[in-house]
């Protein structure tokens, strides 16, 4: 604990003056206290666990096999852009393009009341190389809030680029 420690001083002639004592401080203890309090909070603590979102990947078709064909009719197009923008379509053939962003009253909207009027809807995720990787987290975020099961992460065609490009 607390110690004193009193240095004898000489006899000297004169005034009798009082000894001046240091003092030093023994930390023993308190370096003891600091490691049970660092050993106590570690164990009695819980970690946080990583939060991740599960996609189910299909396999990759055999080459003998085809791809399921799709009623063009039950397919949305979402080709993500830059600046926060979705470009969005029904159908393969002759799309009407619309935009987007990513609001309440925009592709959450959108998602809604699609997967109300087309039964067994197909999304078609296509993010852009100008889009981020936060965009491709929200709008897969915006699947699962709009309860949409059916949606597939797809390359963007060259004739897509040309479509979003000259909306720009």
């Amino acid at each position: 604990m607390g110690e004193i420690n009193a240095q004898g001083g000489g006899d000297k002639k004169g005034k009798v003056r009082s000894k001046k004592a240091s003092t030093k401080i023994d930390m023993t203890p308190m370096v003891d206290l600091a490691f049970l309090l660092l050993t106590f909070f570690m164990l009695a603590t819980t970690f946080s666990k990583p939060q991740t979102m599960e996609i189910t990947m299909p396999e990759k078709p055999k080459k003998e096999e085809q791809q399921p064909l799709v009623n063009e009719k039950k397919v949305l197009t979402l080709i993500l852009g830059k600046n926060d923008r979705i470009f969005w379509y029904v159908g393969i053939t002759n799309p009407k393009v619309e935009i987007a962003n990513f609001s309440a009253n925009g592709i959450r909207k959108v998602l809604l009341q699609k997967n109300q009027e087309i039964r067994n809807m197909i999304v078609l995720i296509k993010p852009d190389d100008t889009s981020n990787y936060k965009n491709m987290v929200d709008i897969l975020d915006e699947m699962t809030i709009s309860n949409i099961q059916r949606y597939a992460l797809v390359d963007i065609t060259p004739v897509e680029k040309e479509l979003i490009k000259n909306l720009n």
